[in-house]
């Protein structure tokens, strides 16, 4: 289904409104816009196409220039276009009206006035109230990008197929291996990467490596003593071959 119909004057409108599709195709995708000339295959029966294009589409852009209000009708130049009711201009917006869509005219130009309903069809004398954009040719690619900017906001099925506001987004980088210990006490524990082994808050004796472990001094050698805590009863040493208890020795 095409998001925006693109509505214009083929005689005055034509170079806006092929402006308008080739940058709203460019931010939205070819297949979102409809635009007469591109969008209806040879042999399909305009008719239909275009009015089913026109009543489907959420959004509908109607062209609207200077001459656009009382241009002439083709067949009969004392008769305005839009006085027909089979004139293909008003004939898409009475449809996109009827269908509840977005119509937003485009007012192209400084000198184009706001719209007056009462020199409208009554069948399209709602056009007058829809909000207006106004579209300058010297700022036209500038105007545009605003114009999409604020459909994205008013239309949830645009802004799934917005290319501006889906950037590629840049790769945040690994993060390094912490270690965090909130609400823990004691023990010892493995952390996977590069932090090793981690102690919080031991109360003992720790042996995280290879060797032997030693709670007090360490002492090596012969005949050394060694009292560790309260002593009261001494210490007796001996050296040599213990006397007989009966006397001396003969």
């Amino acid at each position: 289904m095409h998001e925006i119909f693109i509505n214009y004057r083929t005689k005055n409108g034509k170079p806006v409104a092929y402006m308008c599709d080739e940058k709203l195709s460019a931010r939205f995708g070819p297949d979102s816009v409809f635009l007469a000339r591109k969008s209806i295959d040879p042999g399909d029966n305009y008719i239909e196409t275009l009015d089913q294009a026109a009543r489907r589409s959420r959004v509908l852009l109607a062209v609207i220039d200077e001459q656009w209000l009382d241009a002439p009708h083709r067949h009969d130049p004392a008769r305005r276009a839009l006085d027909d009711p089979k004139d293909w201009v008003r004939r898409e917006i009475e449809e996109a009206l009827a269908s509840g869509a977005l119509v937003v005219p485009l007012l192209i130009g400084r000198h184009v006035e706001q719209l007056d309903p009462h020199r409208l069809p009554a069948s399209m004398a709602e056009l007058a109230e829809c909000q207006y954009t106004r579209l300058d040719l010297h700022t036209l690619d500038a105007d545009l990008t605003g114009l999409g900017d604020r459909l994205v906001r008013q239309v949830r099925g645009l802004a799934a197929l917005d290319r501006h506001s889906h950037p590629d987004a840049a790769e945040e980088p690994e993060p390094r291996p912490t270690v965090r210990n909130d609400q823990q006490r004691g023990g010892i524990g493995q952390v996977g990467g590069s932090v090793g082994t981690f102690v919080n808050d031991a109360h003992g004796s720790l042996h995280t490596g290879r060797g032997d472990v030693y709670e007090g001094p360490r002492i090596e050698g012969d005949g050394t003593n060694y009292v560790a805590g309260d002593n009261r009863g001494g210490i007796r040493q001996r050296f040599g071959p213990r006397a007989p208890r009966g006397g001396d020795a003969q």
